[in-house]
């Protein structure tokens, strides 16, 4: 399935530049395949004429707020800077399997923006306070032992992978490319760490999905 990415705000030759490196097509008459059309100045128009005929799209607006209420600010999916265009544009791209990224991150430095789900492990106890365990990770079989043996994970885990086994067919219906499920704990280096590595272990070998693991804080 194609993809169509608006881009409103600034540095828009940049954007065009990041989308085309990627393999969108660009413009509005692009032709058949990804396609990504630059909205110069106030994207209201554009969007609402989208919107009536049913597109199915991505907004991206690159840079400071452009004050209109209904336009590419106030509306995105994604809100960026220049710098980060190549990264999205290579993450936009449609694929033919829905990619399912198990993340890990710290609380403490912050929300991934990209995550779909979040899922907070910091009700589990932490290997941190285990001397052996501290400079250990989420990666090493002792820490994964500690965490995974817990029956409050093992829980989580089940509920989890029942869970969203049930929505991905509902998620690749809607022609989703990509789906984050966010693992977090205080430091982002043993709990969430061990979480993401189960739950993709779990996820992958399904029907129509690739599954790949991403660890922020190591």
């Amino acid at each position: 399935m194609s993809r169509l990415v608006y881009v409103g705000g600034s540095d828009l030759e940049t954007a065009e530049q990041a989308f085309d490196s990627a393999g969108f097509l660009v413009g509005e008459e692009a032709g058949e395949g990804d396609r990504m059309i630059t909205v110069a100045g106030d994207a209201t128009l554009v969007l609402k004429n989208a919107d009536a005929t049913g597109d199915r799209y991505e907004l991206v607006h690159v840079g400071p707020d452009d004050g209109a209420p209904e336009g590419s600010y106030a509306r995105a999916h994604h809100r960026v800077e220049a710098a980060d265009l190549p990264a999205l544009a290579r993450r936009l791209k449609s694929r033919e399997r829905l990619l399912v990224r198990c993340q890990s991150f710290g609380y403490k430095h912050g929300l991934p923006p990209a995550a779909d789900w979040v899922v907070d492990a910091r009700f589990l106890d932490n290997p941190y306070w285990v001397e052996d365990l501290r400079p250990q990770t989420g990666l090493d079989p002792a820490v994964r032992r500690f965490v995974l043996g817990q029956p409050a994970a093992g829980e989580l885990l089940d509920n989890l992978e029942r869970t969203i086994g049930s929505l991905l067919p509902a998620y690749r219906a809607q022609g989703r490319q990509e789906l984050t499920l966010a693992f977090g704990c205080t430091g982002g280096r043993h709990r969430s760490v061990a979480l993401a590595e189960e739950l993709a272990k779990r996820l992958r070998g399904g029907d129509g999905i690739e599954v790949l693991t991403e660890h922020r804080e190591l």
